[in-house]
């Protein structure tokens, strides 16, 4: 399939029939998420897998109760950095350098400038900018899904604090911004995917400046 047919198959899942994807169709979305863009490489966020029915059934009365918690084979949580803090900075910049065998001396001049930029921001505005990067990563997994024939929908309308807490997210200096569910789509009951795609003409959208 071409990425135009690709982009035009998938849609947003509203109800899923509880089939369990295949491992390594899995691991290729997973690995999509891993290689996205992220400001500076930082990936300043973590990717919870939901498996547990348990936690799952918690976690949807917080989410509004929407039944892809439940009923999609996989359930992902996108974590942000609640903040950007010179240790977590630096600890990206000491492992990158060491990927790539190149001294620290390489990316001081970078890394120091980066960490004045930041000191200037709120932990508001950090969060912002994290979050940004969670969501980048969100678009890549959707691809590689629809890529793969997988049915997913991304999900906010979440109780943001109520999730940290049952996730212990605030322990590890993490916040909750966005799921991803993945699985295979009920086709009686999936009502959204029977109705025509609606987006705005390429007139109203682009803006071209010359």
């Amino acid at each position: 399939m071409s990425l135009q047919e690709t982009l035009n198959w998938r849609a947003a899942t509203k109800n899923y029939n509880g089939k369990i994807i295949e491992d390594e169709k899995l691991e290729q979305i997973l690995e999509a998420i891993r290689l996205a863009p992220s400001s500076s490489g930082l990936q300043p966020f973590k990717v919870l897998i939901i498996n547990n029915k348990v936690l799952r059934e918690k976690l949807q009365p917080i989410s509004c109760g929407q039944d892809q918690i439940i009923k999609a084979s996989h359930l992902l949580i996108f974590a942000v950095w609640d903040e950007y803090t010179a240790e977590r900075v630096d600890s990206f910049f000491e492992f990158s350098n060491q990927v790539r065998n190149l001294p620290d001396s390489t990316t001081d001049e970078y890394r120091l400038n980066l960490l004045e930029k930041l000191d200037q921001q709120t932990k508001e505005q950090h969060f912002a900018n994290t979050s940004k990067q969670a969501y980048i990563a969100l678009g890549f997994g959707l691809l590689a899904a629809a890529d793969l024939r997988i049915d997913a929908t991304p999900l906010e309308g979440f109780d943001n604090e109520a999730v940290d807490q049952l996730l212990n997210l605030p322990e590890q200096g993490l916040k909750s911004t966005v799921m991803m569910a993945l699985g295979y789509k009920d086709e009686e009951t999936d009502w959204w995917g029977k109705l025509e795609r609606v987006r705005r003409s390429k007139e109203e959208l682009f803006i071209e400046l010359n």
